[in-house]
């Protein structure tokens, strides 16, 4: 089976539908791309943009959803910014912190602690944003 994302006047994602291979496939069972969009617009609309995805391949960097965004000049899907200052690393084509993630000392690691982002404390004071975050398992949850 492939996949296929339609995608929005914005090139955001707004449907991954799955689509057989007999339908993507030319009379020598060769999978291509064009005919798969060919029967995706004929089914949805002529006036429909859609892009292939795979779970299994890496087609286009990552498989698509919804919210994705499909950036041309990087041929791949890129996910929604998760923060303001966060930019757009087009050698790995995601999003990255302006400041590094600290490394977990063993102890840390030891009590399952991480490492969360915090735009806020960011925007407060650049030199700071990720926040050491501690479960506590001392409550009962009873």
């Amino acid at each position: 089976m492939a996949h296929f994302a339609q995608l929005d006047e914005n090139n955001v994602v707004v449907q991954v539908i799955v689509v057989n291979n007999d339908d993507t496939s030319d009379s020598n069972g060769v999978e291509n791309e064009s005919i798969g969009v060919a029967y995706c617009q004929k089914l949805l609309g002529a006036d429909t943009t859609w892009k292939q995805t795979s779970y299994n391949h890496n087609i286009r960097v990552r498989y698509a959803g919804i919210g994705y965004s499909y950036n041309a000049s990087l041929d791949a899907f890129v996910p929604p910014q998760p923060f303001a200052s966060w930019t757009l690393d087009s050698g790995i084509a995601n999003w990255v912190a302006p400041l590094t993630k600290p490394t977990l000392t063993s102890e840390q690691e030891a009590a399952d602690s991480y490492y969360t982002w915090d735009e806020s404390a960011y925007q407060a004071d650049n030199t700071t944003g990720w926040i050491l975050q501690t479960p506590d398992y001392s409550e009962d949850p009873g």
